[in-house]
């Protein structure tokens, strides 16, 4: 009878391994859809928008702060219908015989883009959902197809548009567009979008994170105009392993999906003619000698693609990235990544998320006054601005998406959320020559689902792009008190030995470093994605007192001297480059909500360190 029993377990054991992983193989089928279903989904991403026809629907929002939802569900928390909602946006002073309990008429203002946390003292910490609404007006025109697009929005967005809800996305850092063709009305659009920052246990990031979790519309909202039929995707590259052509493909979008399409690089007296196919794709591959990309010359090409019905032109550089043994091959030649971890945090003492491009200049400036030519953007894809700038200065590029810490690896709706993101990051920036590696997670625990959900998305990474390196961001493992490794058996699937240490900081004090050796079983480039300390800015004492500039700056000095002891050290990214806020940083005086650990403060004052690092860079 016990055999009998035994057996019967391990059948039932058996079954209900084989449901979780057909499953997870349904999530990933499903990844495009199903957070979006049905007809909700977000139209497919259009790429390049900043060299698209557009309206910035930038500026002054109407908001209503809603924490119980009421526009949304009735007191029985079942959706209201559109005519109830606030999707509807009722008029009250249009009609005072009639009961509504809200009016964005007469409500306050927020500015998109931007969070609410820091623009109204008492959204400081507020995590919920908050309705913004914009009143607009457009001029119809023929043959024209519309889509309004999102830069991002934290971290759930419904969108109504004149009282019908259009569309839904689900991830705070990715872009997203919506087709509302024939849906405008020459005066008086209402464009209405809840959004919502609450964080959940399945999402991605879960509810635990090191940064601060800033609601709202935080990147542009625009309208964009297109042919009926246009060119909505595309990809442009070295040919891998033959760097004199150039290949890639395009693909359009709209009934007139064959066409003949030209791929044009003028500079280089290149182009190709290819047609489409009935699905709208078609691939191509041309001769050419461009001057390859680097951080010393960023060279970038202007490239026109011109189909019978659109044209769109993009700037592009052409570069290859590898792996030698320990090496990092940028152009067939090693490179040490000289980098810096930066959160995307405004500059100064606006502090918030950043969106622009002159946030982006001024914090890309400050890597590259340091020495940098590598910047780590953490730990979740970065606004637009943010990577072409970094590329037109010169600065190679990891972007990573927020699978960070402990999040749901078993649940398959969390992996379909992960994939979502991986692939709008990968689809926005993949003709980006300065971004060189793709990274999947952030200090993961080791464990079986764990393992099996991250090779997924590195499956999924090389599928989609395999001309750049895949890796994350690890945990060191001590062998004894002073030996250090990592036992990571992800380090098996990605191009680095990339990895997370805090000696002298989290693990004993900065002496510790001096005693450190570093073992490492196969030959792949050693990359330290994050190390460092905390300090205030302006706060002095002796050496050994944590939180002053001279324990961060002898923690700094004695870290770079570890360093030089590493074999086959490729890079680093030190954490961070400005401090950033944090809720789980709490000590009134010295943190105040903010993570002390950057190398120059909240107000823009550069610490100890950071000139610590930027001579150990100019001697690399």
């Amino acid at each position: 009878m016990s055999g009998k029993i035994n057996i019967l377990a391990h059948h039932c054991f058996l079954m209900e391994n084989l449901m979780k992983r057909l499953l997870l193989l349904l999530a990933v089928l499903l990844v495009s859809t199903i957070s979006y279903a049905g007809e909700d989904a977000p139209a497919p991403q259009i790429v390049n928008v900043p060299g698209r026809q557009t309206i910035s629907l930038d500026g002054l929002w109407k908001t209503i702060v809603d924490p119980y939802e009421n526009g949304y569900y009735n007191y029985r928390m079942h959706p209201h219908g559109e005519a109830s909602s606030y999707f509807a946006d009722r008029d009250f002073d249009a009609d005072r015989t009639v009961l509504y309990e809200y009016n964005f008429n007469t409500d306050r203002n927020l500015i998109v883009p931007g969070d609410w946390n820091t623009q109204r003292e008492n959204l400081y910490y507020y995590e919920g959902t908050v309705w913004y609404r914009n009143i607009f007006d457009y001029e119809m025109k023929p043959d024209t197809r519309t889509f309004i697009y999102f830069g991002a929005a934290n971290y759930e967005a419904i969108v109504g548009l004149n009282g019908k809800k259009i569309a839904k996305h689900v991830g705070g850092y990715t872009p997203f567009n919506v087709e509302v063709t024939g849906k405008l009305k020459e005066e008086g659009n209402s464009l209405i979008v809840k959004v919502d920052n609450k964080r959940h246990a399945d999402g991605v990031p879960t509810l635990n994170s090191d940064w601060w979790n800033y609601g709202g519309l935080t990147r542009s909202v625009m309208i964009v105009e297109t042919p009926m039929t246009f060119i909505r995707d595309y990809c442009v590259q070295l040919k891998s392993g033959e760097p004199k052509r150039i290949e890639g493909w395009i693909q359009l979008d709209g009934e007139q999906a064959q066409q003949d399409v030209t791929v044009a690089i003028p500079e280089l007296k290149a182009s190709v003619k290819v047609r489409t196919d009935a699905e709208g794709r078609a691939s191509f591959e041309m001769k050419a000698k461009p001057e390859y990309w680097c951080p010393g010359n960023p060279k970038l090409y202007d490239v026109t693609i011109t189909s019978e019905t659109d044209s769109v032109t993009d700037r592009i550089g052409f570069r290859t990235v590898e792996t030698r043994g320990t090496e990092i091959l940028l152009n067939g030649e090693p490179v040490f990544c000289k980098g810096v971890s930066i959160h995307e945090e405004m500059p100064y003492s606006e502090s918030g998320r950043a969106y622009s491009e002159d946030h982006a200049r001024i914090l890309l400036g400050w890597a590259k006054e340091m020495g940098c030519n590598f910047v780590r953007l953490a730990h979740y894809p970065h606004n637009e601005h943010m990577v072409r700038v970094a590329e037109e200065m010169g600065l190679m590029v990891w972007s990573e998406i927020p699978v960070y810490w402990t999040i749901q690896f078993e649940n398959p709706e969390t992996y379909a959320n992960a994939e979502a993101q991986l692939v709008d990051m990968i689809t926005r920036d993949r003709n980006r020559a300065n971004v060189i590696i793709w990274s999947v997670a952030n200090e993961t625990p080791h464990g079986k689902p764990r393992l099996e959900f991250l090779k997924k998305l590195i499956d999924k990474t090389r599928q989609m792009d395999p001309t750049r390196l895949v890796s994350a961001a690890m945990e060191k493992d001590n062998i004894d008190a002073v030996t250090v490794t990592v036992k990571d058996e992800l380090v098996d699937y990605v191009d680095l030995i990339s990895f997370n240490q805090y000696v002298g900081w989290y693990d004993g004090s900065t002496e510790k470093c001096d005693r450190m050796n570093w073992v490492f079983d196969i030959k792949k480039p050693v990359f330290i994605s994050e190390f460092g300390g905390g300090a205030v800015y302006g706060r002095h004492g002796d050496v050994t007192e944590r939180f002053t500039e001279e324990y961060q700056e002898d923690l700094y000095q004695r870290s770079v001297n570890m360093f030089d002891r590493i074999e086959g050290l490729a890079g680093t990214t030190p954490w961070i480059l400005k401090d950033f806020r944090s809720p789980r940083r709490q000590i009134v005086g010295i943190q105040d909500d903010f993570n002390r650990k950057g190398l120059i403060s909240d107000q823009g004052g550069k610490k100890k360190a950071f000139y610590v690092m930027k001579k150990w860079y100019e001697s690399k």
